[in-house]
């Protein structure tokens, strides 16, 4: 995951640029997730961990929604932006590094666990995969919820698409970032490598960042038997169209009986 990390270290200083306006996504975000842990749980403020937390995309909007929130990210600088761009807002979130796989929290600490952005596609192997979902299922309480955010990889997997829309964003003083992605796909049709270019500035004068990283394509049906397969119960999957959310969301409930044999999920890749 060392990889990973440095993508991410590397982005965390220019990864709001990925939006046109990062407030707004952050507060349209946090309504539609507030809504489903309300839904789920009942009125809060409710007791959060944000595993994937990034520079507070999530975090910060379901903080100042009021609940009580602590994020977690793999990138030591993204976690270190979270909160400072929490404190600059008003909200408070203590943020610090963590691997997904080895989450540094006793058992039942939270009430909803939260991975959003795609981020668990970075793991890159069935037992990687169940390591971090028994790690969210065993720091939730008992009839947790657990809410997982990602992209809708079936057509994808169909067409290997080699270069998605680009983006652009404009800060408030008028400097332009125009956001690349470009995917080469693995020969086994699941995983691609990234190549994230963005071009920021205006004119001739554009500075250039390229950063690597690699995804797991995971369809819906492969996430759900790894959630159930770690413990789960009550998996759902709740569409854009019925959510506003910019990604499919899956909700599942902590079960009480034991996670399967690891070794179960094999199946999820056939």
């Amino acid at each position: 995951m060392s990889s990973v990390r440095r993508f991410y270290d590397d982005l965390a200083a220019d990864y709001h640029r990925i939006f046109q306006d990062w407030d707004t996504s952050m507060a349209a975000q946090a309504r539609v997730l507030d809504a489903l842990v309300g839904a789920c749980l009942g009125a809060g403020p409710h007791r959060v961990l944000d595993g994937a937390c990034g520079i507070g995309t999530q975090a910060i909007g379901l903080a100042r929604r009021g609940h009580r929130v602590v994020g977690t990210d793999l990138s030591p600088r993204a976690a270190a932006r979270a909160g400072t761009e929490a404190a600059a807002r008003g909200a408070v979130l203590p943020a610090a590094a963590a691997d997904l796989r080895a989450l540094p929290f006793g058992s039942a600490t939270f009430d909803a666990a939260i991975c959003a952005d795609d981020s668990l596609a970075h793991l890159l192997t069935p037992g990687d995969l169940s390591a971090a979902l028994t790690g969210l299922r065993r720091v939730l309480r008992d009839d947790g919820l657990l809410l997982l955010t990602v992209r809708d990889y079936e057509e994808a997997r169909r067409t290997r698409p080699t270069a998605p829309p680009p983006q652009l964003s404009t800060d408030a003083d008028g400097r332009e970032t125009i956001t690349i992605q470009l995917w080469h796909w693995h020969d086994d049709g699941e995983r691609y490598d990234l190549r994230h270019i963005q071009l920021t500035g205006q004119g001739d004068e554009r500075r250039v960042r390229e950063r690597r990283t690699t995804y797991w394509a995971l369809t819906q049906r492969q996430l759900t038997s790894f959630a159930l397969d770690a413990g789960f119960t009550e998996v759902t999957w709740h569409a854009p169209d019925s959510t506003g959310f910019y990604q499919p969301v899956l909700t599942a409930r902590r079960g009480s009986g034991q996670p399967a044999d690891p070794a179960a999920t094999a199946r999820a890749q056939r």
